[in-house]
Order: C-alpha cells, then structure tokens, then sequence
C-alpha cells in the first residue's frame, strides 16, 4: 500500500524509471552489437544473397553506356539511351500497354480484394471456407494452367484478343495477392473501433471510408504495389491471352533477345530502376507521413 501510495503521489517516478531501463537497454543492445561484430554465417549468406541479387542490376547499368554491342567495354557513351529516346517507338508503346494494363487491373484488384477481404473475414455465409480455399488457387497452380483457363474461356465467349483479355486475366490473378494482404491487416484490426463508430451514430458507409479503410490501407497500398510489379513482369498467361496490337515490354523483350540481346534494353533498364527507386522513396515518405497523421 506504501508503495503504490508513493507511485500516486510522485507520478513522475514511474515515467522516469521506465525511461532510464529502456536507455540502458538500448546501450546495453549498442555495446553488445560492437562486440559481437564479427564474421558469422548468417552474415555470409545475407551478403551473398545481396550480391545475387543486385550485381545483375550493376552490370546492366554498367553496360548501358558502353559504345558498342559487344560484351567488351570499348567507351563511355549515352548512343543506346539517345536509340532509346528517338529510334524506339516500338518499345515505348509496348511499355505504355504494360502500364496501361498493370495500373488498370492493379487497381480493380485492389478494390475487388480489399472488399473480398473485408466480407470474407468480418461476415458469416454459407461456402465462407470454401470461398476461403478456393481464393488462394490462383496463386498456387502453375502460370501455363492459369493462362490455358483464360484463354479457353475467352475462346468459349468469342472475345477478340487483345489488352482487354490481358487486362481481365492479370486482374484474375492479381485479386488472391491483394487479398492475402489485407486479410493479414484486417484480422489485426479492432472490432470495437466500428462499434464505437456506430454509438457515434455513423452509417456503414462511414465507418468504411473514414474508418475501416484508413485503419487497412498499408495493407491496401501494400497489396496495389505487389499487383502493379506482377502485371509489369508476367510474361506466360500475357502471351496466351495476348492478340495483335496488344504487345506488351515483356513479350517485346523477349522477341528482342531472340534476335540478340540489343544494349537498348539495358538502357531502358536503368531508366526503369531509376523510376521505381524514385516511387519507392516517395511512398516511403508519404506512409510515414500518413502513419504519423493516423
């Protein structure tokens, strides 16, 4: 009684103790790092799990501005980004379809998943497990079976090939990815945060716009991004369900290397890194800020 008397009486006390132990936590965590900094194997495989990954990219930027063909580095030259900007009309239009179609069905799977995820985890129906299973197929079967599905039911409604089948098929196999994500952030989410809005007196469609949604949309955003990167880099179920005039720069590139890999590409690889390290850095900062305000 003494004790918890004291603590009352000197409110400070406690904030005070609980700042000085978690100060000399994180000296303690400092001094122990310092010690322990030295070759470990789990140290060795994070490095060369780094180098696999990303001296394929420096090798690609290195040769972007060599001046000839050729594996041999001959001189310092900016010809293939000049080729790229003024004598590739081809590959920007294939470029631009695969925008077209990565945002499009990017953002049509994260609406349909977002509310799939949101009725799925909170409502109970008849077939909610089964609807549950059968949602996670796409993301196991085999890109060749997905994409033969596609085609045969495009085939059996009579519908011309072209970037709208494409659009429909990456939509298909976009919606389970986005859907995973934002059931993970849903099942964290606090149940009575909606009930407290209903006492409030807000609608449902308030409490899902002003509440629900905010309170998942890392996961959200999460889930638009990894649709937007499987849309641009998905070469099989496009070439299945793709027709003339919808070509998109995967089945450009690939078309291109068939004939010898042309330095163009790396050029515009480099020009691709670029953008996505400037859209990363920007999300970066616009999810802290949006973190901060919620």
């Amino acid at each position: 009684m003494s004790h918890s008397f004291k603590i009352l009486k000197n409110p400070f006390k406690l904030y005070t103790s609980k700042k000085q132990s978690s100060e000399n936590f994180r000296h303690a965590k400092k001094q122990w790092k310092k010690k322990h900094r030295t070759w470990s194997f789990s140290n060795t495989m994070l490095g060369l799990s780094l180098a696999f990954l990303f001296i394929p990219l420096f090798v690609i930027v290195f040769y972007s501005f060599n001046g000839s063909k050729d594996t041999t580095f001959t001189n310092f030259s900016f010809i293939w980004y000049e080729k790229l900007i003024f004598e590739s009309a081809p590959l920007w239009t294939s470029l631009f379809n695969s925008l077209l179609v990565a945002f499009t069905s990017a953002i049509v799977a994260t609406v349909l998943g977002s509310l799939a995820a949101i009725g799925i985890s909170w409502y109970k129906f008849f077939g909610k497990n089964y609807i549950q299973t059968i949602s996670f197929l796409p993301m196991v079967l085999p890109e060749v079976i997905m994409g033969v599905s596609m085609l045969i039911f495009f085939s059996a409604l009579k519908m011309e090939l072209g970037l709208f089948t494409i659009f429909i098929a990456h939509t298909t196999f976009c919606l389970p990815f986005v859907y995973l994500m934002v059931s993970a952030r849903v099942d964290e989410f606090d149940y009575s945060i909606i009930e407290a809005s209903h006492d409030l007196g807000a609608t449902e469609f308030q409490t899902l716009t002003k509440v629900v949604i905010p309170a998942i949309m890392p996961g959200i955003i999460a889930g638009f991004m990894m649709s937007v990167t499987m849309s641009l880099e998905d070469y099989v179920i496009t070439a299945l369900v793709s027709g003339p005039g919808s070509t998109t720069l995967p089945l450009y590139v690939y078309s291109m290397i068939r004939f010898g890999v042309s330095p163009v590409i790396n050029a515009l690889s480099f020009v691709l890194i670029l953008a996505i390290v400037l859209i990363v850095f920007l999300l970066r900062k616009g999810l802290k800020g949006f973190a901060a305000a919620h």
